[in-house]
């Protein structure tokens, strides 16, 4: 494991500029890990991303009796499938603080049969599941709290499942319904299954990774816009042999951003145009503030034109990404506003408020909505510890505010439990380092 220490003193960086290689994608590494489990075959997973929430997702395997095995001391490994039933059908699972690891399971669980509980850290214990359970135990699951209504821990019980259509809520979180459709061919043996979205549904592009990857193993859905998925009977995953993780576009968005504030050009290798993650769309985000952004098959670069400018914008679609546009808009020439980012609210900590605690820590005034921030920028960058709640994009955003950039300058940043960082990128703040001209050590 790799050793952090309690709090990590960042230096002022005069500039960004150079390349860095991205860790794989933490949501698509938690899905093939899933759909490699449930296929027939063996599955060669290629780059799969290092971190906290894979870990959890390889243990939670291995406990369910799927067998896999590391290459050597690379990120590629081969999953045995299971054939669509685990081997074990009694476990006790801990699932940290990932939920790109709870919900998909909690699903597959409920439908292969068993008796099983899952539990996390006391944060995933606070973050809402019940939207899930209810579209579950409405078809015929056994699913008990055993904490308070509506979040984990969960007990799963054997019970028959009987689903020709089901529903679930797509306001809350959209791996409600990743969830439900990568559960989804193991319910349709003898019928059609149709999920029903009910009303808006948040992080469309999440959805696409989900239906992008069911397909790569064999599954196809038919779809009614937004609102209806129907996976038809007798269809079963199949490995494709070997699948490769694209680099993570979430990760992307720091360097990314360096770039567009402090110079550049910073160019991101593992993401590019070919994209299947949303996330890429936040060079938009970054072009509407005046950056030149520049995309290749399987590279993203980004240089600054001066002064940000100040966005106005709805992130619903990139909630992930949209943080580092929070942190940005401290170099932008007027006041930004973020707009439809409810789902910050359950994430890894309430995202909303915890990002205009450590904002106004830098000198930022910032309004605070159910769903939206007002960001205006201070006149000057404050040296500040920024607080990161266990959230492991918080100390990614906040290195930023140490750049130079046209319009003011970076200062001194104290990161808090840099170890956070864990979950989806350990050695971030050394690639970080590698594309300022100072060492921030």
């Amino acid at each position: 494991m790799k050793h952090y220490p309690h709090h990590l003193d960042l230096a002022p960086a005069m500039h960004a500029k150079g390349t860095v290689r991205l860790p794989g994608s933490k949501s698509i590494s938690n899905r093939m890990l899933l759909l490699a489990a449930l296929a027939d075959g063996e599955t060669h997973i290629k780059d799969l991303l290092a971190s906290d929430d894979t870990h959890v997702m390889l243990m939670a395997l291995q406990s369910l009796g799927v067998k896999w095995k590391q290459i050597g001391e690379s990120q590629d490994y081969i999953v045995h499938g299971a054939g669509g039933a685990f081997p074990n059908h009694h476990a006790d699972l801990f699932m940290g603080n990932a939920g790109t690891a709870i919900r998909p399971l909690t699903a597959a669980l409920a439908v292969t049969g068993g008796d099983y509980t899952l539990h996390g850290i006391p944060r995933m214990h606070e973050r809402p599941i019940g939207d899930l359970v209810d579209a579950l135990n409405d078809i015929g699951a056994d699913i008990e709290y055993t904490g308070q209504p509506g979040y984990p821990p969960l007990r799963i019980r054997r019970s028959r499942i009987r689903a020709e259509r089901l529903k679930v809520r797509g306001n809350v979180s959209s791996q409600f319904l990743t969830a439900l459709l990568m559960a989804a061919p193991l319910m349709a043996a003898e019928r059609d299954v149709t999920i029903d979205v009910v009303g808006e549904l948040i992080s469309k592009p999440y959805i696409e990774i989900t239906l992008n990857l069911m397909r790569r193993f064999g599954v196809e859905v038919q779809r009614d816009g937004w609102q209806s998925f129907t996976v038809t009977t007798g269809q079963r995953y199949r490995s494709p042999g070997t699948i490769h993780v694209e680099g993570d576009a979430s990760s992307a968005s720091y360097f990314l951003a360096a770039g567009a504030i402090a110079g550049g050009p910073v160019r991101v290798e593992g993401v590019g145009r070919d994209s299947i993650q949303g996330d890429v769309r936040f060079v938009e985000s970054l072009q509407q503030m005046g950056a030149t952004v520049t995309m290749g098959d399987n590279w993203i670069e980004a240089q600054s034109n001066g002064a940000l400018h100040a966005i106005n914008a709805d992130f619903n679609h990139i909630p992930d990404a949209a943080m580092t546009i929070a942190v940005a808009a401290l170099y932008a020439d007027g006041p930004s506003i973020l707009r439809n980012i409810g789902s910050w609210r359950v994430k890894e900590t309430d995202r909303i408020a915890a990002m205009a605690t450590e904002l106004r820590k830098l000198g930022a005034i910032v309004e605070e909505g159910d769903d939206y921030l007002r960001v205006t920028p201070p006149a000057v960058i404050q040296s500040a510890a920024i607080d990161t709640y266990d959230d492991h994009r918080m100390a990614m955003c906040f290195s930023l505010a140490t750049l130079d950039g046209a319009a003011r300058r970076g200062n001194r940043i104290r990161i808090n439990d840099p170890q956070c960082v864990a979950k989806t990128f350990p050695e971030y703040f050394e690639a970080f380092a590698g594309v300022t001209e100072e060492s921030l050590f």
